[in-house]
């Protein structure tokens, strides 16, 4: 018998009328062997088992009504799943959905002679063999849609986050949104900002979104305009995830300090951003860059942060270790960093001016005798001395 396009083998009068009247019977049959069959349907909340339920009702139901006509529509799967929220597509995925199916079909396979008029038992399962390849179809798309909308809502969730970040957002509120979109919290933060040649497009983004997943268990991803801002967490030296990233970034790379959690990241942000707005300053600014080895750049460019971290973490320590050290610092920077020259201005042995710059770099954390730690030993003097702090005696 042929059968025309958009058309479909109907099983007789007689076949549906049984069917109907089994309906309960086979829904029951089809619950009972998922739940002997699957851990994860016994592992559902009982709200959610009894979505499955009216899900697996509504699919026999839209069987019975598609062997009624033969030009009926194939069956629609968002119209089976409409019978239950849509977070049911979270607490079951389209695998445990295809088992469903199979497991329906299964049952009515077996019912088949029973359920079918008296030699026509090849037309219900030729129905039945049509309509579950309609149905997985049909739920696999309802699935991809599920997924579209979900990459998207996070999409939008994240750019939201590294938005806030860059505004300066801070609190426990953060680190909530993150865990949203899959931030577990564990360990520290660090920012990395990049500059970029030109917009990046789609592919651009989502390889760059890959590879960062791979180099840190917590990931952010935003752009802003000709900029990449890339928030890392998770245990361990967050600075060895940097290398396998640089071949998808610009030319300038900044590292942002490493933070104890999300929720203050925006420190390591603003900090990273404002040291790409200051890199042109350094021409010999490696790649990548520590926001912080940018700090007398930053202080030039405006940079507030940057202000208060040279006067407190690096003048602070030298002005608590006595005024020789200041002393001996301003003689160095003076006399172009000269260690014999230094001496005479001090009055003091060259050995004792060698002690007092050793000294002045384990307080303060840089080196005097490094020509680009010296000038940010320099502008952190400066900045003091205009502060008018006064170093102990």
């Amino acid at each position: 018998m042929a059968v025309s396009p958009g058309t479909h083998l109907v099983p007789s009068a007689t076949t549906v009328r049984r069917l109907r009247s089994h309906r309960d019977r086979l829904v029951s049959a089809l619950l009972k062997r998922v739940d002997v069959e699957y851990p994860w349907y016994r592992a559902l909340s009982a709200k959610d088992r009894s979505f499955v339920s009216l899900v697996a009702a509504a699919s026999i139901s839209a069987f019975i009504v598609w062997c009624e006509r033969a030009d009926a529509a194939p069956p629609s799967t968002a119209e089976i799943f409409s019978v239950a929220p849509r977070e049911l597509t979270k607490a079951i995925s389209l695998q445990q959905t295809l088992q469903l199916v199979r497991i329906g079909v299964d049952v009515l396979e077996e019912e088949t002679e029973s359920l079918s008029a008296p030699g026509r038992a090849d037309e219900l399962r030729e129905a039945l063999l049509r309509y579950s390849r309609e149905f997985a179809f049909s739920a696999a798309e309802v699935y991809a849609r599920a997924a579209e909308l979900r990459g998207s809502w996070d999409a939008r969730l994240e750019a939201l986050l590294v938005d806030g970040l860059v505004r300066g957002e801070q609190g426990r509120a953060m680190i909530s949104r993150a865990s949203a979109i899959g931030w577990s919290g564990q360990g520290a933060a660090m920012a990395i900002v990049a500059g970029t040649h030109l917009p990046l497009g789609e592919e651009g983004v989502d390889q760059l979104r890959r590879a960062v997943r791979r180099a840190a268990p917590d990931t952010l991803l935003g752009v802003h305009m000709d900029r990449v801002i890339l928030v890392l967490g998770g245990p361990g030296d967050l600075r060895e995830s940097v290398d396998g990233l640089l071949g998808l970034l610009g030319p300038h790379v900044v590292i942002g300090p490493t933070v104890d959690s999300l929720d203050v990241a925006s420190r390591s942000v603003r900090a990273a951003s404002a040291a790409l707005d200051a890199i042109n300053g350094w021409p010999g600014a490696p790649r990548p860059v520590l926001a912080d080895d940018l700090l007398p750049e930053r202080v030039l460019q405006g940079d507030p942060t940057a202000r208060v971290t040279l006067i407190e973490e690096v003048y602070g320590p030298l002005a608590e270790g006595g005024s020789a050290l200041i002393e001996t610092m301003w003689a160095y920077i003076e006399t172009g960093r000269s260690l014999e020259a230094s001496a005479r201005t001090l009055f003091v042995h060259p050995n004792t001016v060698r002690y007092r710059l050793r000294k002045i770099a384990d307080v303060s954390g840089w080196d005097p005798s490094d020509p680009r730690e010296a000038y940010v030993l320099h502008t952190a003097l400066t900045l003091g001395r205009l502060t008018g702090a006064e170093p102990a005696p």
